[in-house]
């Protein structure tokens, strides 16, 4: 099977053919049709797998219809049923003639199974298969050269491998066929690779940890922020070494089906797909622990748990390695590392963004259809590579959107992505922030707003101050890959900051007062200036260190500010002196202070923090204050 198979798809060109059937089933009606024939069309149909079978009330002619042969040749696999009486159908012939030209020209792969009748009969062509060919001579005598071609190509499949029946049982064999092309077709996959910029690197970093020789079962967790490429990883890896095991399962999408549908019916989903199609009836999400370790703990397997986001997904799928036979590989995608802790994985591998010459490569083929920009648009599609800042779920998206877009457009669409990041992007990610706790929420828009690529420790001063509780709810953030230590210093990603910033904006687009918290130049001078301000607003922080700044705030400017706990001015001369600031302030750092003193309403009971450096500040207030 193999050498016939690879001999002839050497030179094939199926790289540029289009495939639609995965499967074309090539047998003797009158044979199988209602026995081993259905049964395995039936057996590949609940594996998912797209195949051919034609319809027996289709009038047969002398030859195979246009339909059939365009069916073979946009087929995979062809699966060729060798029966009794197989040889005296020309209908059988004529198919099996065009699926063996099709090794060479479309890289077909040919699996033969002897139903009822030896190898060697088909090889030396006697006993019903002698008796199909002297017919076949007697009617095609003056053609005698086609009969001569069909006994070469029975000759050529009886040489090959493949299963034999009775000497199997027919659900064994129906089973390890299933699987055959199963592992081919997730093969075939592997090639499959252009576009997918940096995958092929990645694939190869991950290959070691999963320790293939091994016969332990092993548990790998891909870890990073959304739209990090770790479902593409997972698939490239499981097209890569599926043909290693018993039977594979890649399920997508665990966080959405385990809300929207149910963990059973994630059950139920993984044990058909690994028990070969078998429909198991499984009462409720504790037998169907019972059964997954019952039905599994003996089979080599493998298995994708895609965009896991709680524990008691992996409790109820796969909480112990021994629920596996030995080989089993396990692979978790997740966003959240502490989840992959919590389960000891065996090794935790980080999705990592694309470097600038993989990030500008996939931007090209997406904008432009090619490796290379037009001349013309190099500048910017520079520009858009280091807004997306590696992310390739953005890139994707930004090259796609510009697409046969012109100039004009391009620079608009830049100039929009300053105060409008792109929605479908923050969709993805925003999927993390809307799982966090709200004080981890509010830690969040805190950084992403005020405190990105500052120091830890003065980061977890300010929000302790903030009694926000930050060293548990910092932990969170980095295990869910929201944000980055590094040297002691706390970041995030350019498009997670967009994503904070946007999450404020929306609470109020219009109207800034409204909003929890205030950054922009603009944004705080319209609402100090003209007293807009609301007991929404939270924090403000304005910080002008290139000049210092005169401004005309009313002086009642913050009265209205009943909530406003965090408070961080630089580089600010005041016009008129400040009648009144909130007695909710917990942290005031107001550099360059330009009063005397304080406003003499200020109440400083809730104050944690002060500072007012540079300040022409003289007294903190006038008179005496009750504590």
């Amino acid at each position: 099977m193999a050498s016939m198979n690879n001999e002839r798809a050497s030179s094939s060109s199926s790289s540029t053919h289009r495939l639609t059937y995965e499967v074309f089933l090539n047998f003797r009606g009158e044979d199988t049709r209602n026995s081993f024939t259905s049964h395995l069309y039936t057996a590949l149909d609940q594996k998912g797998i797209y195949t051919f079978i034609d319809d027996e009330k289709l009038e047969r002619g002398e030859s195979i219809s246009p339909t059939l042969m365009k069916a073979i040749k946009e087929s995979r696999v062809g699966i060729v049923i060798l029966s009794k009486n197989y040889a005296s159908s020309t209908w059988c012939l004529e198919e099996l003639e065009e699926i063996i030209g099709c090794i060479t020209k479309t890289g077909m792969t040919v699996l033969p199974i002897f139903y009822c009748v030896d190898p060697s009969d088909v090889r030396k062509q006697i006993g019903t298969f002698k008796q199909a060919f002297d017919e076949h001579e007697l009617r095609f005598k003056e053609n005698i050269e086609k009969v001569q071609k069909w006994r070469a190509i029975l000759k050529e499949v009886a040489n090959t491998s493949g299963w034999h029946l009775p000497k199997s049982t027919e659900t064994k064999v129906i089973q390890e066929i299933v699987q055959e092309i199963v592992n081919k077709l997730s093969s075939t996959y592997i090639v499959d690779t252009k576009g997918l910029i940096g995958i092929n690197c990645r694939g190869e970093e991950l290959m070691p940890l999963l320790d293939l020789e091994s016969n332990t079962v092993r548990i790998i967790g891909i870890w990073g922020m959304g739209g990090m490429g770790k479902t593409t990883l997972a698939r490239v890896v499981y097209g890569m070494i599926s043909d290693q095991f018993e039977a594979c399962s890649f399920i997508a999408n665990v966080r959405e089906d385990s809300e929207k549908k149910s963990l059973l019916w994630l059950q139920q989903k993984i044990l058909k797909e690994l028990m070969m199609g078998s429909d198991m009836n499984i009462p409720d999400i504790d037998s169907g622990i019972l059964m997954i370790k019952k039905w599994l703990r003996y089979k080599k397997i493998l298995l994708v748990l895609d965009d896991v986001n709680k524990l008691d997904q992996l409790n109820k799928i796969a909480r112990e390695n021994d629920w596996f036979g030995p080989g089993s590989r396990i692979i978790i995608t997740t966003r959240d590392e502490h989840l992959l802790r919590t389960r000891k994985v065996d090794v935790i591998y980080e999705a990592k963004g694309l470097n600038d010459v993989e990030a500008f490569h996939l931007f090209n083929l997406k904008a432009f259809g090619d490796e290379h920009p037009i001349a013309d648009y190099l500048e910017l599609s520079k520009a858009f590579v280091h807004y997306a800042n590696g992310l390739p779920l953005a890139i994707e998206i930004l090259g796609s959107f510009l697409f046969s877009k012109g100039k004009d457009e391009w620079k608009s669409a830049l100039d929009r992505l300053k105060e409008y990041p792109e929605r479908e992007i923050l969709n993805v990610l925003q999927i993390s922030y809307d799982g966090l706790q709200e004080t981890e929420k509010e830690i969040f828009l805190n950084i992403s707003c005020f405190f990105n690529h500052m120091n830890e420790e003065t980061i977890i001063e300010i929000l302790d101050y903030l009694e926000l509780y930050p060293k548990i709810g910092l932990r969170v953030l980095i295990d869910k890959s929201l944000i980055k230590l590094q040297e002691n210093q706390l970041w995030m990603h350019d498009l997670l900051q967009d994503m904070g910033k946007d999450i404020v904006h929306q609470e109020c687009r219009e109207d800034p007062g409204k909003r929890s918290r205030l950054w922009l130049y603009k944004d705080i001078d319209d609402v100090l200036t003209k007293n807009t301000g609301t007991k929404e607003i939270q924090g403000i922080v304005l910080e002008l260190l290139e000049q210092q700044e005169m401004v005309k705030w009313n002086p009642e400017a913050f009265s209205k500010m009943q909530y406003l706990k965090f408070l961080k001015i630089d580089s600010v001369h005041l016009m008129h002196d400040l009648k009144h600031l909130p007695n909710s302030l917990r942290f005031l750092d107001w550099s360059g202070y330009s009063s005397k003193s304080l406003p003499s309403s200020f109440q400083s009971n809730k104050l944690v923090k002060l500072r007012l450096r540079n300040s022409y500040i003289e007294r903190l207030w006038k008179g005496a204050k009750v504590i």
